[in-house]
């Protein structure tokens, strides 16, 4: 850092103009004009969630300012209006700006996220080279693959329209049909479509097409995933995947006390799914309840619903085509709801509500006519209602790439519990503790009780204004109650280490690093049996070394010092035999991988890392 300068206040600096900060930012010298990697950060943020990037800013903060900010914001005007350049400009005279330092001038440029039919912002005149999204604090280059999944988010046309070439009624499960027929019946008794026969019924909700143009008829993805035979979805979806997994034991050594997949005994399809599982993550909720025959709204309360309405969401929002599966976990504190795809939406517009953007547009039909879902964009509105209800802290979204995966976590835990309460003044002191207000007492909380917190999860819990949200973390860093790691977009906060050690010690459970990254107690253990092998024999052959650490990052990023302390080992004996060369064959990839020397550096497996594991295991 120059010792001449201290770090700017971005909330200070971009005050100045009246802006807020961003959900991202990021800093750029401009010592020789418009950085070429300006442009790259301009097809990230806007295919992301946005962001800001200040020129004339070094990466520690200090300012070394623009020598001509007017001919400098001339150039960016003349380069992002020109076609060759860069794909769209989706800014306005508003977005770019000069401010006056001490130290020199910036100059900001404002990035807003592009909508799903404005996607992919590229540079450069093809999609598939030009094309960058955000990865925490770096830009990365688009896969073909990610690139054909945004275009295809951008069609009009719903992605589970799609006629599939070859496949008919001999596809289809009749008895999960009839079933369907049946809730339908129940639900809406004198609906007209009623009185079709099985393939019109279908045709109505968008199972059966037939292209006016072409000519082609046939069944289509919607049909085929919510009635069909598993092993027709099979062929017709080859990454289809769904996976309710139950864990209620407190014994580390048993994974799963009831889990559902696809294994040949039953149909296989998402209607089959849908009614096996929602039994399951209703049964032991223990709240006055009374279940009908539909399993539907009847004498449900608004837990039930929330629960129903968070399982229908991720069938009817997955990209089918996607990886990783569906996946419903039912723990004993909370829910998780894991689905392949990006949302069609921003998260503030996901909260606000009253929007509906659905990706399966068929499939949402389908589950209307039985009751299950609506198109008045309020889902968030009743899973939040439903939580309230019970006082229980807010349901949580996390959205993660590389692959596009929408993860939802819904804890059942008081929004206050008094036990972190305890734990919290006696670690900062009752006098001490008791001064702050309430908003600052449940960031606390929230650190406390999840591991960590940032902006985003806040706006959830306190429904206030990301700025004010940022000024009350910004305040209890400067009391030292919070630790801030990173910035901008990704910016998280924690307890202090000597703070984790001793609460980990009040509720009798070992200080790991696991913790600040937000993972839940039963994934810790989960990891600790994983590292088993390595804490037992002091030597290991290298490839059953080499599989634990792939293993142990499958489902997260883990730091060299987490890794260290899992497996009892040196953190730099593990990056030099282990972590760079597993990087190097592509099996692990870094959380930063423009800046690997970072001290926060963490690693997670690729899917070619995933795939050797399941490899060996099999």
């Amino acid at each position: 850092m120059n010792a001449n300068r201290d770090p700017i206040d971005p909330i200070e600096v971009l005050q100045k103009i009246g802006w807020e900060e961003g959900n991202d930012l990021e800093f750029k010298s401009a010592k020789g004009g418009l950085p070429k990697s300006l442009w790259e950060t301009y097809s990230a943020m806007a295919n992301t969630q946005g962001g800001t990037i200040l020129l004339g800013v070094e990466d520690d903060g200090t300012v070394s300012g623009v020598s001509d900010a007017i001919k400098l914001k001339g150039d960016f005007w003349n380069t992002i209006n020109n076609r060759g350049k860069v794909c769209s400009n989706l800014l306005t005279d508003h977005d770019v700006a000069v401010i006056e330092s001490d130290t020199g001038r910036i100059l900001a440029i404002r990035i807003p996220a592009a909508t799903r039919f404005q996607k992919p912002v590229y540079i450069g005149q093809n999609p598939i080279t030009g094309t960058y999204r955000r990865n925490h604090e770096g830009d990365y280059h688009c896969s073909e693959r990610e690139v054909s999944r945004m275009l295809a988010d951008a069609s009009d046309e719903s992605a589970d329209s799609l006629i599939l070439e070859h496949f008919c009624m001999d596809d289809v499960d009749m008895p999960s049909l009839q079933q369907y027929r049946q809730r339908f019946a129940s639900f809406k008794p004198t609906h007209p479509w009623l009185n079709t026969t099985d393939q019109e019924l279908l045709s109505k909700l968008g199972g059966w097409r037939r292209d006016r143009s072409s000519g082609q008829e046939g069944l289509t993805a919607a049909g085929l995933l919510m009635f069909g035979r598993e092993e027709s979805i099979r062929e017709g979806m080859p990454g289809y995947h769904v996976d309710f997994r139950e864990k209620l034991s407190d014994d580390p050594a048993v994974r799963w006390t009831d889990r559902l997949t696809l294994d040949g005994t039953w149909a296989g399809n998402i209607f089959q799914f849908y009614f096996k599982t929602i039994q399951r993550l209703f049964a032991d909720l223990k709240l006055q309840f009374k279940l009908d025959s539909d399993l539907f709204r009847k004498g449900e309360t608004e837990v039930h619903e929330a629960v129903r309405e968070a399982l229908v969401n991720a069938l009817i929002h997955a990209d089918y085509r996607g990886q990783g599966g569906i996946i419903i976990e039912k723990y004993r504190d909370r829910f998780e709801f894991s689905n392949p795809g990006s949302l069609l939406v921003s998260v503030e517009q996901l909260f606000r509500g009253n929007v509906s953007e659905c990706r399966n547009k068929a499939l949402q039909t389908m589950f209307m006519m039985i009751g299950g879902a609506e198109k008045a964009g309020s889902g968030i509105d009743r899973i939040q209602k439903g939580w309230e209800s019970q006082h229980w802290r807010y349901p949580m979204i996390r959205l993660h790439m590389q692959p596009d995966r929408v993860y939802w976590r819904l804890p059942m835990v008081s929004l206050l519990p008094a036990e972190s309460l305890t734990c919290l003044q006696k670690l900062f002191g009752t006098s001490v503790f008791d001064r702050l207000n309430e908003n600052e007492v449940q960031v606390l909380v929230t650190a406390e009780v999840e591991g960590g917190v940032d902006n985003l999860r806040m706006q959830q819990l306190m429904r206030k204004h990301s700025a004010d949200i940022t000024k009350t973390l910004q305040k209890l860093v400067s009391l030292q109650f919070l630790v801030q790691e990173g910035r901008g977009r990704w910016t998280r906060y924690r307890l202090p280490d000597s703070v984790h050690s001793e609460s980990d010690s009040v509720h009798n459970n070992p200080a790991d690093h696991a913790e600040s990254m937000g993972i839940s107690k039963e994934e810790l253990f989960r990891l600790k049996e994983i590292a088993k092998p390595a804490l037992d024999k002091k030597r290991l052959i290298p490839r059953h070394m080499e599989r634990i650490i792939l293993s142990l990052c499958t489902e997260c990023f883990l730091t060299r010092r987490q890794l260290a302390d899992l497996l009892n080992r040196n953190a730099d004996g593990l990056r030099t035999r282990f972590l760079t060369p597993m990087i190097n064959h592509g099996l692990m990839v870094l959380r930063f991988p423009d800046k690997p020397n970072r001290t926060d550096q963490a690693y997670t497996a690729t899917e070619k890392g995933k795939s050797a594991v399941a490899g060996e295991e099999v």
